[in-house]
Order: structure tokens, then sequence, then C-alpha cells
């Protein structure tokens, strides 16, 4: 049975990464429409940055977050000026680094179906003197809406199986910031293997039926990209 603890982390994990998806959608839109539209020769660096943490070791983004986020840190100086205190072991530092950690599996989807939609409806829709804004919520939008779908549903399941990065950031605070993969670890160091697989296997179904949910609905005949 899970304890109220167990539950207590579930629905932190939840809240974590429902945010994270909101924020990343709102985020990484505008990147990877960005990233398939413009020429500029930079472009390469935008994207090598944004994939990062699909090749970084997440210790290593955690122990740089870390840094940047402290008091000597230029993330740090910044909102203890603004009056927005320490971002290190709280809920918001966690929702922070975990924008970044996450960042790839958003805009990569995107981008893939941005690509998919091609030129010419936006050039119809040039013809039509649609503006650009018109032109991406009529046209772009609507396209691209399986995309959107996955980078949402793997930007979630990511963020609810994030470890290193929490660890690093967050720490272990009850209720602020430790989530259901913290938990899981502190059972097993506390020895505790039962309460440690009855929480593993809900998180493992649940990351299973996400999965399994995405992989139907792609396979479905006129869907997918």
């Amino acid at each position: 049975m899970l304890s109220i603890e167990d539950i207590q982390t579930i629905w932190l994990t939840i809240k974590l990464a429902s945010l994270v998806t909101l924020l990343l959608l709102i985020i990484g839109t505008p990147v990877a429409w960005w990233l398939v539209r413009s020429r500029v020769w930079w472009k390469g660096l935008v994207a090598s940055v944004v994939a990062l943490p699909l090749v970084l070791p997440p210790s290593v983004l955690g122990f740089y977050l870390l840094l940047a986020m402290g008091p000597q840190g230029p993330l740090g100086k910044l909102t203890q000026a603004t009056g927005l205190g320490s971002l290190p072991f709280t809920f918001w530092g966690l929702v922070l680094a975990s924008v970044l950690y996450s960042l790839p599996f958003m805009v990569q989807p995107l981008h893939t179906a941005f690509e998919a939609i091609g030129e010419r409806p936006l050039e119809v829709a040039a013809t039509l003197r649609a503006s650009p804004l018109d032109t991406f919520f009529s046209v772009v939008v609507p396209m691209s809406w399986p995309g959107f779908l996955t980078a949402a549903m793997l930007t979630f399941a990511h963020t609810v199986g994030e470890f290193g990065v929490v660890l690093m950031i967050g720490g272990n605070v009850p209720g602020q910031t430790r989530v259901a993969s913290v938990q899981i670890y502190d059972h097993v160091e506390a020895l505790e293997y039962s309460q440690a697989h009855t929480l593993a296997a809900v998180m493992l179904l649940f990351s299973f039926l996400v999965l399994l949910a995405l992989h139907v609905w792609r396979t479905q005949p006129n869907r997918g990209y």
C-alpha cells in the first residue's frame, strides 16, 4: 500500500510535470518554429544548446544549474536582487531546472511537425494576405497538432522520471521538492524494498500507459506525422 508520503510525492510529481509541460508549450513552440524557419548561420548553435540535455549527464547539468542559481551565480544574484529569493532547494527552482532539462523533448517533436507542413500551405495563406500570426494559428497549429500532443506527452513523461537534476537542484524537501523518483531512492536507502516496489510499480505503470496511448494514437489511420 502507498503511504501518505508516497501519495504526496505522486501529486507533487504530477504538479511539477504538468506545470513544466505547460511552460514548455509556451517556450518551446516559438523556439521550434524559429529553428525551422530561420536561415541565420548560428541556428546550429542554438539547436545544439537546445539538444544538449539529451547527451549531458543529469548530474553535470544539475551542478552547473546549482552554481548559476547559487548566491554567487548570475541567476542567483538576479533573483535575490529582484526579491525572489534563492531558487535552489525550492519548488520553483525545481521547475526552472526541469524546464531546461526537458526542453529538447518539447522542441524536437514540434520541429519535426513544423518541417512536415512544407512551404505550400504557408504560400497559400500569404496569397490570401493572412498575417504571420494568423497563418501560424489558422494553418500551422491545426496541421501540426499531432506534434503538439506528442511533444506534450513526452515532456510530461520525461519530467515525471527525472532524478539526477531533481536531486541536485531540489534536494529532498518533503512537500516541496521530494518527488516520486526521490521517494523511491529514499525507500531503497532505508531498505524499505516493499514500499519502493509499490511506488516504482505505480510509476512504471503510469509511464507505460502514457507511451502505449501515444503509440496507439499515432498508429491510427490518417494520424501521426
